[in-house]
């Protein structure tokens, strides 16, 4: 009997240890559903969509093209040279699709957001993307952030809030979108990525 009771505590102690061992490595991998909300809710009241989200034709007219959710501008898409620099009141021009922006900075192309870690953001860390947003520079040190990008309004977001984005880009389904590099003005050197 004494047996019996000592093969039970011990059969009972590891099924407490194997429950424990289970809801804290259950618990360590679990995205924090909170703070992805937050950065949903950001990412669309912000206008990320805008200008990350091809276009394409609709029935109505122009709307986003949800099969590409924010993976910037497509690669495929050969486009024309850049209209003539813009003047007086008028300072660029953009795709049809809004993901490429002419100006005297010469031709941007907006960014593959999705988690893709070879065309998109899967292998930056919570760090590169706010260091990014806070300078204004990719990774904080290469080449600047290009209009219509509107950094210097989100670097007045908490780090909170940029957390969030990001913990929310990572869950968006994968599109793999090599985007182009940014073509400098006429007459001008391309900058360091």
């Amino acid at each position: 009997m004494r047996r019996l009771r000592s093969i039970g505590l011990v059969l009972a102690g590891c099924c407490l240890l194997l429950s424990a061992l289970f809801l804290t490595a259950s618990g360590k991998d679990k995205p924090d559903q909170k703070l992805i909300s937050r950065g949903k809710y950001l990412v669309s009241a912000i206008g990320c969509n805008d200008c990350h989200t091809p276009f394409k034709m609709g029935p109505k007219g122009p709307e986003p093209d949800m099969t590409r959710f924010l993976s910037g501008h497509p690669q495929d898409m050969v486009l024309p040279p850049a209209p003539a620099a813009a003047h007086g009141s008028w300072i660029g021009s953009f795709a049809a699709t809004m993901t490429a922006w002419a100006g005297p900075w010469g031709v941007s192309f907006t960014r593959n957001l999705t988690p893709d870690k070879e065309t998109g953001l899967g292998d930056w860390t919570e760090q590169n993307f706010i260091t990014t947003i806070r300078t204004g520079k990719r990774m904080g040190k290469g080449r600047d952030l290009l209009p219509p990008m509107p950094f210097p309004a989100f670097q007045n977001m908490t780090d909170g809030d940029l957390k969030a984005i990001f913990a929310y880009l990572q869950t968006i389904p994968v599109v793999k979108n090599k985007v182009p590099e940014p073509i400098p003005p006429a007459g001008t050197p391309a900058e360091a990525k």
